[in-house]
């Protein structure tokens, strides 16, 4: 009975493929217990459009109708199919600047989605996770240093958190995508950046926020999930609690990769998952203990 908590779909997601339904299908028949819909929230400039959506002509408006259309669909998914999965409507928010405080605000009084998964795309507004040349536009920002663009991931990470207060934590550590995978892995232990994202580790566990194992990152070529083995490592000292995500893009990404998940939480001594449910209108976390010695992973032989 696997979970998932960060999901796209083409219909909803220029960079992703498929109709969201066959997502929903796709989980259903991989026996997932709950799954998440959350396509990403609008952004609002024009500045802010990324190249696919250039292309196909979108504009902060057409954004923010597509939105509107996914929440409809979403809602109208979670009831057709709630005898056989339960589904939780959320968003990916973005946090482009600090305006968007005020425009997830908004947005959730519009379409009051049940969660919130809290991720950070953007350092000082270049996207960080498009393209390895974007990503190399926003590290000459920084004067070439990973240092500093790690750094500055994680304070604007802070901000985001501080207004959002997400459900879910998202790829915590995403500045990892693009660097070299050697530098990528050191850089996190410069004191400036360990400094940084111990503090946000602590700031989200205070406010409650779980933590996702993200196994998309494998899809990337990383050698960890996110967050590399030293994040949980510390997450663990704290009493941090994860959920878990596949950050699906099209029906064949549901459950991608979570083969890799028992030993990855093994090597990292997990051993204990919560997820999120809907009950009496509210969502409220519960735990799954013993996770490596439970039969929740048998369903995955016969994906």
């Amino acid at each position: 009975m696997p979970y998932s908590y960060h999901s796209h779909s083409g219909q909803f997601c220029h960079h992703g493929y498929g109709q969201l339904e066959d997502v929903v299908k796709e989980a259903v028949r991989k026996g997932f217990k709950v799954y998440g819909l959350s396509e990403h929230m609008p952004r609002y400039q024009d500045q802010e459009l990324y190249p696919e959506e250039i292309q196909a002509h979108c504009t902060p408006t057409t954004l923010q109708t597509i939105f509107a259309d996914f929440y409809q669909e979403a809602r109208r998914l979670q009831e057709l199919y709630s005898p056989q999965i339960q589904l939780l409507v959320g968003t990916e928010i973005e946090y482009v600047t600090e305006h968007y405080g005020g425009y997830i605000a908004q947005l959730r009084q519009r379409h009051p989605v049940d969660y919130l998964v809290g991720s950070l795309h953007h350092v000082g507004g270049t996207p960080v996770d498009f393209s390895q040349e974007l990503y190399d536009q926003a590290l000459a920002k920084h004067d070439g240093s990973l240092v500093n663009l790690y750094c500055a991931f994680f304070d604007e990470q802070l901000a985001m958190m501080q207004t959002v207060k997400p459900h879910v934590v998202g790829h915590f550590d995403l500045v990892r995508i693009f660097a070299d995978r050697v530098a990528a892995d050191s850089v996190l232990h410069n004191e400036a950046v360990k400094q940084r994202w111990m503090r946000n580790v602590d700031a989200f566990i205070e406010m409650g926020s779980l933590f996702e194992i993200n196994s998309r990152a494998w899809k990337k070529g990383l050698r960890d999930a996110y967050p590399h083995r030293d994040i949980i490592q510390y997450i663990l000292q704290k009493n941090g609690k994860f959920v878990l995500s596949d950050d699906c893009h099209g029906p064949q990404d549901v459950g991608m990769h979570y083969d890799k998940l028992p030993g990855y939480l093994k090597e990292c001594g997990i051993s204990t998952i919560h997820y999120l449910v809907k009950e009496n209108n509210q969502i409220v976390v519960r735990e799954h203990a013993n996770i490596l010695d439970d039969a929740f992973w048998d369903t995955m032989k016969s994906w």
